[in-house]
């Protein structure tokens, strides 16, 4: 009996959920080995991708841009990544890369380790801005971002917290520095379009509250102007610090809490 043409047979892949790029980050998929080498690589459409991502922003980023900035055809990226948001996984991915060597002891001074830690992470993220600017789709997957969260919860492994207590502190942390990065890198665009400087910005901002503001209306707002706050230079990451410092002081009393509680 006469039958139609055989399906071709689907290559034997380890059954994680995952899309074969993120399979190939996690070295669950094989790369050829043999035939010529290919034009393209994984690699080089990532990469590709960054540096459109960099230059231009995270919405310049599209299969067809990063197929022309390559040289090759849209269809062709196809092989390696299967659609745009899974480039920005890879994308992401390849920006935090891995965390840099821990220096602080976390059995000596759990503090200090997820300082370290927290500050790392912010300053991969200020070197690569366009991280911020890409959706999050999910908790963390893949590689570079699972080794991050490895060293936040070594970090905390001797503080005293529980373990779901461990993952809730990194992404209150976590959160921490995405917003107050992100909050960064939005003023810092603001003021390379306008051309205004930190110290123009403040005084404009200080004279519109003044203008807009009352003190029978505002009180708290006119006591602020009036403390000359807004307008005073602090270090850089003074705000981080501050709100770093008052998640782990917050930290600590609900350990010694426990601990005085034996």
């Amino acid at each position: 009996m006469a039958t139609g043409p055989e399906e071709p047979e689907e290559p034997d892949e380890p059954e994680t959920g995952l899309p074969a790029s993120l399979q190939t980050a996690w070295g669950l998929r094989e790369r050829p080995t043999k035939g010529p080498r290919p034009a393209l690589t994984l690699e080089r459409i990532v990469d590709a991708a960054i540096h459109l991502a960099a230059t231009e922003g995270v919405e310049a980023v599209s299969m067809g841009r990063v197929a022309k900035q390559l040289g090759s055809s849209t269809m062709s990226l196809y092989r390696y990544v299967t659609a745009k948001d899974e480039l920005y996984i890879l994308m992401a991915e390849a920006g935090v890369g891995t965390p840099p060597p821990a220096t602080v002891d976390p059995a000596a001074d759990w503090r200090g380790a997820v300082t370290e830690w927290a500050y790392q992470q912010r300053a991969r993220l200020q070197q690569n801005s366009w991280i911020l600017r890409i959706p999050i789709t999910g908790p963390p997957a893949t590689p570079n971002q699972v080794a991050w969260m490895e060293r936040g919860l070594v970090s905390l492994a001797d503080s005293g917290l529980r373990e779901g207590e461990k993952l809730s502190t990194l992404m209150l942390i976590g959160g921490l520095v995405r917003n107050e990065t992100t909050l960064t890198a939005d003023i810092m665009d603001a003021m390379i379009k306008t051309g205004i400087t930190p110290d123009r910005m403040l005084a404009r901002y200080t004279n519109t509250l003044t203008l807009l503001t009352d003190p029978e209306r505002h009180p708290a707002v006119t006591r602020l102007l009036a403390s000359g706050a807004i307008g005073q230079a602090d270090a850089p990451d003074a705000e981080f610090a501050f709100g770093l410092g008052r998640i782990l002081d917050g930290l600590e009393v609900l350990i010694d809490g426990r601990a005085a509680a034996g």
